[in-house]
Protein backbone atom coordinates (compact mmCIF):
# COMPACT_ATOMS: atom_id res chain seq x y z
CA UNK A 1 0.00 0.00 0.00
CA UNK A 2 2.87 2.38 0.69
CA UNK A 3 4.94 3.69 -2.18
CA UNK A 4 8.36 2.11 -2.55
CA UNK A 5 10.31 5.14 -1.32
CA UNK A 6 8.37 5.12 1.97
CA UNK A 7 9.05 1.41 2.36
CA UNK A 8 12.75 2.09 1.86
CA UNK A 9 12.68 4.70 4.64
CA UNK A 10 11.02 2.31 7.07
CA UNK A 11 13.68 -0.34 6.67
CA UNK A 12 13.24 -4.05 6.95
CA UNK A 13 11.64 -5.93 9.79
CA UNK A 14 14.28 -7.52 11.99
CA UNK A 15 14.02 -11.00 13.37
CA UNK A 16 14.24 -11.72 17.07
CA UNK A 17 17.79 -13.00 16.65
CA UNK A 18 18.87 -9.81 14.89
CA UNK A 19 17.34 -7.68 17.63
CA UNK A 20 19.00 -9.76 20.35
CA UNK A 21 22.37 -9.39 18.61
CA UNK A 22 21.83 -5.63 18.31
CA UNK A 23 21.05 -5.23 22.02
CA UNK A 24 23.98 -7.42 23.05
CA UNK A 25 26.33 -5.07 21.17
CA UNK A 26 25.16 -2.10 23.23
CA UNK A 27 27.63 -1.29 25.96
CA UNK A 28 25.84 -0.15 29.09
CA UNK A 29 27.82 1.18 32.00
CA UNK A 30 27.16 0.23 35.60
CA UNK A 31 24.61 2.97 36.41
CA UNK A 32 22.86 3.17 33.04
CA UNK A 33 19.88 0.94 33.85
CA UNK A 34 18.93 2.73 37.10
CA UNK A 35 19.32 6.04 35.26
CA UNK A 36 16.94 4.87 32.54
CA UNK A 37 14.40 3.75 35.17
CA UNK A 38 14.62 7.10 36.97
CA UNK A 39 14.21 8.95 33.65
CA UNK A 40 11.13 6.86 32.82
CA UNK A 41 9.61 7.61 36.24
CA UNK A 42 10.29 11.33 35.85
CA UNK A 43 8.73 11.24 32.39
CA UNK A 44 5.62 9.16 33.03
CA UNK A 45 4.75 10.00 36.66
CA UNK A 46 3.41 13.52 35.97
CA UNK A 47 1.30 12.20 33.09
CA UNK A 48 -0.06 9.45 35.33
CA UNK A 49 -0.91 12.01 38.02
CA UNK A 50 -2.79 14.16 35.51
CA UNK A 51 -4.79 11.18 34.23
CA UNK A 52 -5.66 10.10 37.78
CA UNK A 53 -6.67 13.66 38.66
CA UNK A 54 -9.01 13.78 35.66
CA UNK A 55 -10.59 10.44 36.62
CA UNK A 56 -10.96 11.57 40.24
CA UNK A 57 -12.53 14.83 39.07
CA UNK A 58 -15.01 13.01 36.85
CA UNK A 59 -15.95 10.60 39.62
CA UNK A 60 -16.37 13.49 42.06
CA UNK A 61 -18.40 15.45 39.52
CA UNK A 62 -20.84 12.69 38.58
CA UNK A 63 -21.05 10.38 41.61
CA UNK A 64 -20.27 12.26 44.77
CA UNK A 65 -21.55 15.73 43.89
CA UNK A 66 -24.51 14.56 41.82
Amino acid sequence: MLPERFKALLGKKKTKEELDAHYEKMDLEKGDFPAMVIAAIITFFPILLIVLAVFYGLIWLFLIRG
